[in-house]
């Protein structure tokens, strides 16, 4: 067969991703689409043909768990979903403290579990061997699914439709592109002209990216598995499942029956990867491409663990390993999907590094990604945008999949750091900071000080005014310092490294269109004034919050967070399409550093005879001032409530500045203050909202009690609906949460670190207007204040100052109190500190 001549989209793969996808594209109302795979149909050889297809929905992140639940929606739709119920099995109190936590997440996205003891297990799994197990973690919605007759069901539907047309056995030779927009897909059997392309094939994503120019920053990865039978407890069974499956979560491998037969799965072998140009042809392939000979050395410790675990049924008479693979599937550097526009190539789509229980939710989020410019379920840790140059790099890639592969089943505490690839860049401060004895956390590949050794003296100065933290887990990736720090800053004053900042500018004739077009704040202000803004998506939700800078009439500068800055300068590129105006980068040209607290106009004035005093250097301006020889952009702003300014040099520069700074701030008290204030203590205190935390594409302005009292009469992407929510009532509020007792049944006081489930004083469940539970989306000290606060989104009426309500922390409950049900910060509530 030929393909067609043209199409209006190219999908490429028929996995379940790809065949999802069309079929969404085809309800959404798209049409002269083509699906292309290389291999056969129903099973290409990707895979989704060779998956355990089993998904247990509870998961850390709610993005993944919202396409988990949506994937299972649709499945069960179809027909394909058999519900067995799951079990994750714990051997260690290590173990059970994280199972605790995984219900705090089930709770807070509404799934069903439970921790239940090892008889509940012995109870559904009778051959399984429990002296050794202390406990699990029961979710009963647990299941398995038939991906390939889904695939089948959903492609079929897209060409029942008259929405599609089909080309297996065709492999993509290439992809062109002209002036930087993809205009044809080239094949062995033709050529398709279109300007939208998806790359939905898995493992082989990265080398069809390539071929557009383009990068998609996954690998390869072998999980073993293999297959034991015939078992004569499964085989008295009908059907396909019967018996719950069982994650050995200590061994780190599963064991899911499969008829007759017991697959077992680990992940505790030592990393294996592959490039995707080495994975072999389907003329090759012993199997399949993606199933690769079986490394029997890798798998022998597994096997033994999973012998003790279910002697009786692995270790029947007849039964023996009937099919053993070392199969592949796609792991990514962070442990997200890659999904998006590329910001490298225009019309250039990624469904790529998407598991069995995410794929048809997936399929649906992107399809409405490509049709309306946004997705019902935020997407934003998945964007494809998300990665900075030095994350696209094959190296990068091998190394933090390295390390993440064995932390599938791991524990892995939500504030824990990468250790490979680390000291990739490098403020022009580090060797002083290394000096003072900073524990780095990477943000961006940014070496950033989290706190400074070199402040513990002032922990004597503060005492229990530090809020000391007994429980090993709560003080994990944590230090009393911290706080120590805050008091200094709030008492006098701190330097702060903010060199992680993304820092682009919009310059051009049409610069200030370009602007006003993309930030819901009025940007057609006077040069010199600084506008904090959100940045919205086309149906008012969050794609960004940041400041931007105007520094001429055709000259505005964006800074935002390093973690989600590369998609916002796609954002803002993206908006300068058909303007005379241009978005360049300067990251890595500048250095930020943030100097706060009641003495930085001394410690600044010290250091230059330009006028800053209040009356003539307003709050919300920047200007150049002169420091010795430097030429400094000083921005008088403050992310932590105080007095004081954000300072820009080159990055030449900012070692000087940064010494300058503390040799001034000496004789009044100043000390360097690590991210843990800035992004955290100081922020909670006043109440300051964060992008990925209390704000995403899912919550609107309104609910983020962010509204200002007028909306510009510019256009703006989502205007009309910014507009429509200002006239609603909000389905829920932002509040934030004060910690009544810490005391836990142990007596060990407990400190929350967000992700809780928020319910009611009595510990029953509440629901806001969107269906969803509370949770916290941020947790931390208010040192200030002596309370550990929290925000949360609330039901409107739970959402009153004063309100006692619970959160449940490691299946305890704890009395909260709700000090703020808007915007008004706890601390220094009407923000005199910082406007003087």
């Amino acid at each position: 067969m030929t393909v067609p001549a043209s199409a209006r989209a190219v999908v490429i793969g028929a996995g379940i991703v790809g065949n999802s996808l069309v079929h969404h594209l085809a309800l959404l109302g798209w049409r002269e689409i083509v699906q292309i795979d290389k291999g056969p149909l129903p099973n290409p050889g990707g895979s989704t043909g060779h998956a355990s297809n089993f998904i247990f929905p509870v998961d850390h992140s709610r993005e993944i768990t919202d396409l988990t639940l949506d994937s299972v929606r649709q499945y069960k739709e179809l027909g394909v979903f058999t519900e067995s119920g799951g079990y994750e099995l714990a051997r260690t109190e290590e173990r059970m403290e994280e199972l605790r936590r995984r219900m705090s997440s089930a709770r807070a996205w509404g799934i069903e579990a439970a921790l239940v003891g090892p008889d509940h297990v012995r109870e559904r799994v009778p051959f399984v061997e429990t002296d050794d197990v202390i406990g699990a973690f029961w979710t009963p919605s647990v299941g398995v699914v038939d991906s390939l007759r889904a695939g089948t069901l959903m492609r079929e539907s897209a060409m029942d439709a008259g929405a599609l047309t089909v080309a297996p056995n065709t492999e993509v030779t290439g992809i062109d592109v002209v002036d930087g927009a993809v205009t044809r897909v080239r094949t062995d059997r033709g050529d398709i002209d279109c300007d939208t392309v998806v790359v939905a094939c898995g493992v082989w994503s990265p080398r069809i990216a390539a071929m557009a120019g383009a990068s998609i920053p996954l690998t390869p990865a072998v999980h073993q598995m293999i297959s034991v039978g015939p078992i004569p407890q499964l085989a008295e069974r009908e059907g396909e499942i019967s018996f719950p499956i069982v994650r050995d979560m200590d061994s780190l491998c599963y064991e899911r029956q499969h008829g007759a037969d017991m697959e077992v799965g680990s992940y505790a072998h030592r990393p294996i990867l592959h490039d995707p140009d080495e994975i072999p042809s389907l003329d090759r392939a012993k199997l399949s491409p993606t199933e690769m000979p079986f490394t029997a050395d890798d798998f022998d410790p597994q096997l033994e663990t999973a012998l003790e675990l279910m002697p009786q049924a692995l270790g029947a008479d007849g039964a023996e390993i009937r099919y053993a693979i070392n199969g592949l599937l796609s792991l990514t550097p962070d442990g997200a999907p890659v999904l998006g526009e590329s910001p490298e190539v225009r019309g250039l789509w990624s469904a790529a590094a998407v598991w069995i229980k995410e794929g048809p939710g997936v399929g649906r989020a992107v399809a409405e990604w490509m049709t309306q410019g946004w997705s019902e379920i935020d997407l934003h840790h998945s964007d494809i945008a998300r990665f900075h140059p030095h994350q696209r790099t094959r190296e990068h890639v091998r190394r933090r999949t390295s390390e993440g592969f064995n932390k599938t089943y791991g524990i892995v505490h939500p504030g824990e750091q990468w250790a490979s690839d680390r000291d990739k860049r490098l403020p022009p401060m580090h060797a002083d900071q290394v000096r003072r004895g900073a524990e780095f956390f990477e943000a961006a590949g940014w070496e950033r000080p989290h706190w400074y050794a070199e402040n513990e003296a002032l922990l004597a100065e503060y005492g229990d005014a530090v809020m000391p933290r007994e429980h090993e887990w709560d003080s994990r990736w944590w230090s009393p310092v911290i706080n120590a720090e805050h008091l200094a800053m709030r008492e006098r004053a701190g330097i702060v490294d903010l060199s992680a900042f993304t820092i682009f500018d919009v310059v051009g004739p049409q610069a200030l269109d370009a602007v006003q077009r993309t930030v819901v704040a009025q940007a057609d202000v006077a040069p010199g004034k600084v506008v904090y803004t959100p940045v919205l998506d086309a149906r008012g939700g969050f794609r960004a919050d940041l400041t931007v800078m105007r520094l001429g009439d055709t000259h505005f500068r964006v800074v935002t967070g390093g973690a989600h800055g590369m998609a916002d300068k796609a954002w803002f590129a993206a908006h300068t399409r058909g303007l005379a105006a241009a978005v360049t980068d300067l990251t890595t040209a500048y250095t930020t550093i943030g100097l706060w607290g009641p003495r930085a106009r001394d410690v600044l004035g010290a250091l230059t005879d330009d006028d800053i005093s209040h009356e003539g250097f307003g709050f919300g301006t920047c200007r150049d001032v002169e420091i010795e020889s430097l030429a400094v952009l000083a921005s008088r702003i403050s992310y932590v409530g105080e007095l004081g300014w954000e300072l820009y040099v080159p990055a030449e520069q900012g070692a000087r500045l940064w010494n300058l700074l503390h040799e001034a701030g000496r004789g009044h008290g100043a000390v360097p203050v690590g991210i843990g204030v800035y992004g955290t203590t100081g922020r909670l205190e006043k109440g300051y909202r964060a992008f990925g935390f209390e704000l995403d594409a899912e919550r609107t302005i309104v609910e983020a009690g962010m509204q200002r009292p007028r909306v510009k009469t510019a256009e703006f992407t989502g205007r009309e609906a910014y507009l429509a929510q200002r006239e609603e009532e909000p389905l829920a509020v932002l509040c934030t949460l004060a910690v009544e007792d810490h005391t836990s049944a142990s007596g060990v006081p407990r400190y929350m670190l967000g992700g809780e489930p928020v319910l009611a004083a009595d510990g029953g469940p509440l629901t806001d207007g969107h269906g969803h539970h509370p949770y916290v989306t941020t947790a931390g000290s208010a040192p200030s204040l002596g309370q550990h606060l929290l925000m949360a989104y609330l039901p409107p009426g739970q959402a009153t100052v004063g309100n006692q309500l619970a959160v449940s922390y490691m299946e305890e409950l704890y009395p909260v109190r709700v000090v703020s049900a808007d915007a008004t910060p706890a601390f220094d509530p009407d923000n005199l500190r910082i406007r003087t």
